[in-house]
């Protein structure tokens, strides 16, 4: 999403997809459906959220710095009229958040207006912007989804669908994409499909979204994926066109999105969210069971796979950690005194569960390991006999360069140290993760295609399935400064 390094929560210790995305033509009241969508795919992106409407003659905007209903009142809803809108919330950037990276991006063009709303990350967006600069673009923004505008804007080719399409031919990277034009909206995924798209009906009215879940809070029927490399077009009249600029490549779709960011209550790839992690709960337990007398996830996103580790290791599920609801990053702060009270803000050991117990402790991921410190503690400090740590994803070994903000490799507790050595770091009595097969099995797939992989899994194997040139710029640039 940008070209600086993410912002992550205080403890710099979860992984956090940068944005979601929801567009909306054919509905008379499409900036109010815009917002309940966006709400719906809030956990998404939590620092800033804009809405971009058209009103068949004009574009109208409105962006902000914080949640949905902070941002959006019904008088802001009020302000932007038409029947075709599209969203954005996003997650803010070192150096990266404000006002002017806020999306949807506006540009009047040749052709019209354009707004883009983008979810994923253009990896070679650098050297692109290097190139578009030296011909004379002015950028207004830090954000890498402002190349596509450029790209479409100097494109040479007569119709604006076909520049649209040229400009994507020269991208690298992940990229589900809500544009807005004079004539309609377009909406489409990268020919790999990393990033999540889906699209429904309102009525008469076509909706595309991130996940399922914004389709059910606002009404709408599901429809279908929006197919990898898939280029969905549909006009003011609701005509909806599909085209295939880049083949049909066999897809490779983030398999993080079913372990931690969608919401559980979505269905990814014709599978519910939810089933899929109480199943990465049982494999799980059927590959690194330990005698205990409880299982107790880390709230929130633990729950799924504890309760799946519970019924198949016949150890009873218990809500050992109470999360407060309440916590926002207004109360954060640099330093480690504050980041330790920020985990203690969002996190209390339940005693009376915990006291004396041999007990299990389900997450979704370690990412630097302090989190993970701090919450054995915390289970130690409330009388826990014997601390178990399972981990319902592979060690994440790799940084994420398509919209996921993991820190820089030398940053990831699994890059550095074996697994007894993170168990060690964090002060478990025990630890393991999922094997890659079992997330797999999980998913639905008999086990990982080593030689054509099913999912985008880079994170955890290092096996990237697309280019990374600004990453390997870089590299090289450190390498010769040394």
């Amino acid at each position: 999403m940008n070209f600086t390094h993410p912002f992550r929560d205080a403890d710099g210790d979860k992984l956090r997809e940068e944005c979601g995305v929801f567009g909306v033509i054919g509905a008379s009241d499409a900036a109010n459906v815009a917002a309940a969508g966006l709400h719906s795919l809030q956990h998404r992106g939590q620092e800033a959220v804009g809405i971009t409407s058209f009103s068949g003659r004009e574009f109208h905007s409105h962006r902000g710095i914080g949640h949905v209903a902070q941002v959006f009142s019904q008088t802001e809803l009020d302000a932007l009229p038409g029947t075709m809108a599209s969203g954005h919330v996003r997650y803010s950037t070192t150096g990266g958040s404000g006002l002017r990276n806020v999306q949807p991006l506006f540009a009047d063009l040749a052709a019209g207006g354009f707004a883009i709303a983008h979810n994923g990350n253009i990896s070679n967006a650098m050297a692109l912007k290097r190139d578009l600069v030296s011909k004379g673009s002015i950028f207004q923004s830090t954000s890498d989804t402002e190349v596509i505008i450029h790209l479409v804007a100097t494109s040479r080719y007569p119709t604006l669908l076909d520049r649209f399409i040229d400009a994507l031919r020269m991208v690298e990277g992940a990229y589900s994409l809500i544009c807005m034009t004079n004539e309609g909206m377009i909406a489409c995924r990268d020919p790999l499909g990393i990033r999540p798209l889906v699209m429904g009906r309102l009525g008469d009215a076509t909706v595309f979204a991130s996940e399922t879940v914004a389709l059910d809070v606002i009404g709408a029927e599901f429809t279908r994926a929006v197919e990898p490399g898939e280029l969905v077009q549909v006009d003011h009249k609701g005509t909806i066109s599909s085209h295939r600029p880049f083949g049909t490549p066999s897809s490779r779709p983030c398999i993080f999105e079913h372990v931690y960011f969608s919401r559980p209550d979505s269905v990814m790839d014709g599978r519910s969210v939810y089933a899929v992690r109480k199943q990465i709960g049982v494999e799980l337990a059927k590959e690194a069971f330990a005698d205990a007398d409880v299982v107790i996830p880390v709230p929130d996103s633990g729950v799924p796979a504890a309760i799946g580790y519970a019924q198949e290791s016949g150890i009873p599920f218990e809500l050992g950690i109470i999360r407060s609801h309440y916590v926002g990053r207004t109360f954060i702060q640099p330093g480690e005194q504050n980041r330790h009270n920020d985990v203690k803000r969002k996190h209390n050991a339940n005693r009376a569960i915990v006291e004396g117990k041999r007990i299990i402790l389900i997450d979704d991921s370690i990412v630097r390991g302090t989190t993970s410190k701090k919450i054995v503690e915390m289970m130690r400090d409330a009388g826990a006999a014997e601390v178990h740590m399972r981990i319902a994803s592979p060690p994440t070994e790799h940084s994420c360069f398509y919209g996921v903000d993991t820190p820089e490799r030398s940053k990831l507790l699994a890059a550095t140290m074996d697994t007894q050595a993170m168990a060690d770091f964090i002060k478990a009595d025990s630890l393991a993760f999922v094997s890659i097969d079992g997330l797999y099995r999980a998913v639905g797939e008999e086990k990982r295609d080593k030689k054509c992989p099913q999912f985008c899994d880079a994170c955890f194997s290092g096996d990237y399935p697309t280019k990374l040139t600004d990453f390997t710029e870089r590299s090289l640039t450190k390498l010769n400064a040394a």
